[in-house]
């Protein structure tokens, strides 16, 4: 695996959408094992409601990689953090559909909710240190997983830990399955994550910044090894991420999401060398390169609306160099609504202009 910070794009397979409220489907075969409709997220308090994901739809297929991309602020730890029902209900408020396997787990109880969080969906949190608990050992918080969903005794879930510490190569498995996260560098706390959230092979695995604060090379260790355990298992796996160059090592599709919607989706090739969204190509443009000495960044003016207070129309178009008023008939940024649609074969974006960012 190469740095994050290059500007080349590879070759993946397409996945397709019908309309807004219909998940993206799958470049692989067979059933999606995952499968997010319309999802909608309001944080509701004594203030403004916060919509902090406005109907977002994707599909995930087993030992497939989709990146969500888009700026901090754009929902998209939030819509990760719905599907692991770990939002607290109020403040938050969840509509939409979240299937696994055909069963939607915002229409379930809670223990049915607990029984595929963790065996069929499980995540890893950005920031490894606050996610872990300082007071208990590494082997203990792993081998937690074994003993609240298998029933395992306290020394077969120790057992367990340690073979999952070698799994995700953790150098001294044995003698460190008792030292507590402070022990351990952030690379090394990132490998326990990991670790914690494939004790009980999950079908699918989100992966919430799992590079942040991480050097490159750790970076690169850690993204290699996501993808040789996706390869043993046959996982899908939802990468969360403002890094593009990441995306570009280990995603077939991508998602573009922007205040809360998604505004684009592709393969990584289509997105990354023909972006349909303005806001896409705002992004790509930010890109530095590494043959591009002495040539300046092309960053995107302005800063993400606040989600208490998103934009009529399209809520880029304060940005966005290619907003226009409507006339003749056409289509009004101001005060018009995008939707999701189809603007090339495997491609779809939230554009009016999309067409002209393609073929123009």
């Amino acid at each position: 695996m190469t740095s994050p910070v290059h500007g080349s794009a590879g070759s993946h397979a397409a996945g397709t959408r019908t309309d807004d409220a219909t998940a993206t489907s799958s470049p692989r075969t067979g059933a999606p094992v995952l499968e997010v409709e319309d999802l909608r997220v309001e944080f509701r308090s004594r203030g403004p409601v916060v919509n902090a994901v406005n109907g977002v739809s994707y599909a995930i297929a087993p030992g497939e990689t989709m990146a969500i991309l888009g700026e901090s602020g754009c929902g998209k730890s939030v819509s990760a953090q719905a599907i692991m029902g770990i939002l607290d209900v109020p403040p938050a408020h969840i509509t939409g559909a979240i299937r696994f396997e055909g069963r939607d787990m915002l229409q379930m109880g809670a223990e049915d909710q607990r029984k595929i969080r963790g065996p069929g969906v499980s995540m890893i949190f950005q920031d490894a240190l606050s996610a872990l608990n300082p007071v208990y050992s590494v082997g203990d918080q792993i081998g937690e997983m074994f003993r609240a969903h298998r029933g395992t005794s306290k020394k077969e879930a120790k057992d367990r830990a340690v073979e999952l510490m070698d799994r995700v190569r953790i150098p001294a498995a044995r003698q460190r399955v008792d030292d507590y996260p402070h022990q351990f560098s952030g690379g090394m706390r990132q490998r326990v994550m990991i670790a914690m959230a494939l004790a009980l092979d999950p079908k699918v695995l989100i992966a919430d910044e799992p590079t942040t604060a991480l050097d490159v090379t750790v970076q690169a260790q850690v993204m290699d090894l996501l993808k040789d355990l996706q390869r043993d298992t046959g996982m899908g796996l939802i990468l969360i991420t403002h890094d593009l160059g990441v995306v570009n090592e280990v995603a077939d599709r991508v998602a573009v999401m922007y205040a809360g919607k998604v505004v684009e989706t592709g393969t990584i090739d289509d997105v990354f060398t023909r972006p349909a969204h303005p806001y896409t190509r705002g992004l790509m443009s930010s890109i530095p390169v590494l043959d591009g000495k002495g040539q300046r960044l092309n960053p995107i003016v302005g800063a993400p609306p606040s989600l208490a207070r998103i934009p009529p129309g399209c809520s880029f178009h304060p940005r966005c160099p290619m907003a226009r008023r409507g006339d003749g008939g056409r289509p009004d940024c101001t005060s018009d609504v995008p939707p999701l649609r189809e603007v090339a074969a495997g491609r779809r974006a939230a554009c009016h202009y999309s067409e002209e960012l393609l073929h123009g």
